[in-house]
């Protein structure tokens, strides 16, 4: 397994600056939010600066682990006001093309979103569902990189036996789970159990810290909270997952006043990297 970092939680930070910090900490990868509102939006991103990036980060010696596009394919949030769903998956198409034009030879990028929507509207919607992260699974599969779910507490999609109807319900080799483990402890979930039925079909990660279950819970910088994770490094080695496990800063803690970006990776690599030594895991991929 390798440790990494997401510029989601670097909303502010210019991107030169977010894989020069990444890189000298320590981590393995780092992904890349190109989502409105982050100066990595591929919406303002043409030729010259997408090749930027990617030298940035063969410069830097730091891997591209994934895109975080997150355009949420029921609710109208997470995009620009009025987009309609057309408009949402023709972006998160534009997302997929990205990631085709910045992965390495022999590489499969993700790209990853939520589904949007109420939890309680999830046996109303998921035919839906199916209909578009099939979809979007197509255009992953011809454009040689991988779509990925991610179950997020509070929307549709936020169960575990959900995600795995979805992923058979589309039967795409490009279609897969992001697997946030945060939005199952909050539901009060097995971490063991969530583990061992998501890991197997998971191609990325998210990991924060949390404090509480629903309705009452926070998500946390790691080492702030409650989770263990010592205990979560094993039970994913166990499920023979071997990608990248990386950390998430929510946007929850990101509006606290005199949010530190720069900190919070720098906190999020210590302990994360301190409970990889205390599980015994090694971070060369291959343990």
């Amino acid at each position: 397994m390798r440790l990494s970092f997401s510029t989601w939680g670097m909303q502010r930070t210019p991107i030169e600056v977010a894989v020069d910090h990444c890189a000298a900490l320590g981590f393995d990868g780092l992904e890349l939010t190109v989502i409105p509102g982050w100066p990595t939006d591929a919406a303002g991103l043409d030729a010259p600066a997408r090749r930027r990036i990617r030298r940035l980060y063969d410069d830097a010696g730091i891997e591209l682990c994934g895109l975080s596009g997150n355009t949420p394919l029921l609710a109208a949030e997470g995009g620009p006001q009025g987009e309609g769903v057309e408009a949402r998956l023709a972006r998160f198409r534009g997302y997929l093309d990205l990631a085709s034009e910045l992965q390495r030879p022999g590489q499969a990028l993700t790209v990853s979103t939520t589904s949007g929507g109420p939890a309680a509207a999830w046996e109303m919607v998921r035919e839906e569902l199916v209909d578009r992260y099939g979809t979007l699974a197509a255009h992953a599969e011809a454009a040689g990189v991988v779509a990925s779910a991610e179950p997020h507490v509070g929307s549709a999609l936020h169960t575990p036996e959900g995600a795995l109807w979805l992923v058979e319900q589309v039967g795409s080799p490009a279609l897969r789970v992001h697997f946030d483990i945060s939005h199952f402890n909050v539901q009060g979930l097995d971490m063991e159990e969530v583990v061992g039925e998501l890991a197997p079909v998971s191609v990325h990660t998210h990991v924060k810290d949390e404090r509480g279950v629903v309705p009452d819970y926070e998500f946390l910088i790691p080492g702030e909270g409650d989770m263990d994770y010592v205990r979560y490094l094993r039970a994913m080695r166990r499920a023979g997952y071997r990608g990248h496990i990386t950390v998430e800063i929510s946007l929850m803690v990101q509006r606290r006043p005199g949010y530190d970006a720069l900190d919070a990776a720098a906190r999020s690599y210590r302990v994360l990297s301190d409970a990889f030594t205390q599980a015994g895991i090694s971070r060369e991929g291959d343990d």
